[in-house]
């Protein structure tokens, strides 16, 4: 089985085709990005929140250290080649990424915190109160639309966003 990886992901190990810069919202597939994407930065300056930055080769990606995305649609309106698209007609999503809680989240080591599930819009993180205990975060997946605010609100970083993995069809 072979894959096709780009030369950057070559040269920076990531032998498996996985690690792919986090694109702005609407994007289309990392293959027609790279086509079309004249990097003018038109979607960087459309970001009324500062998080889509250039990366690497000046492509714009998107930086959750500081905000999460409300998906306003104005990055997409902004970028005239067409590598982000959006049929507002249609209720597409924006992208696959979703919220992962880590091991060394506050709440999950016996310290109270909620910043995570008090900023999170779609109740997607919600806390479950124990005997005993301080209240577990509990993520629901489907409803989390990886806009990014917990893990801009996290004081340690505990949560990090990623594309879903794809289900794994049953034999």
């Amino acid at each position: 089985m072979t894959s096709n990886i780009s030369r950057s992901q070559f040269l920076s190990g990531d032998f498996s085709g996985n690690n792919l810069p986090i694109r702005p919202p609407w994007a289309l597939s990392e293959e027609l990005f790279i086509e079309r994407c004249t990097r003018c930065s038109e979607c960087v300056k459309a970001c009324p929140y500062h998080l889509i930055k250039e990366g690497r080769g000046k492509f714009p990606i998107v930086d959750f250290s500081i905000a999460g995305c409300d998906f306003c649609r104005d990055c997409v309106n902004a970028c005239e080649p067409g590598a982000l698209n959006s049929d507002p007609d249609l209720e597409s999503t924006p992208w696959t990424l979703k919220a992962e809680i880590l091991s060394n989240c506050l709440s999950l080591n016996s310290i109270v915190c909620r910043a995570c599930g008090d900023t999170c819009e779609e109740r997607a993180i919600t806390f479950k109160l124990e005997l005993g205990g301080v209240a577990r975060p509990n993520l629901d997946r489907q409803a989390c639309t990886g806009c990014g605010e917990c893990y801009a609100v996290c004081p340690i970083k505990s949560v990090t966003i990623k594309p879903e993995a794809p289900q794994e069809q049953a034999a």
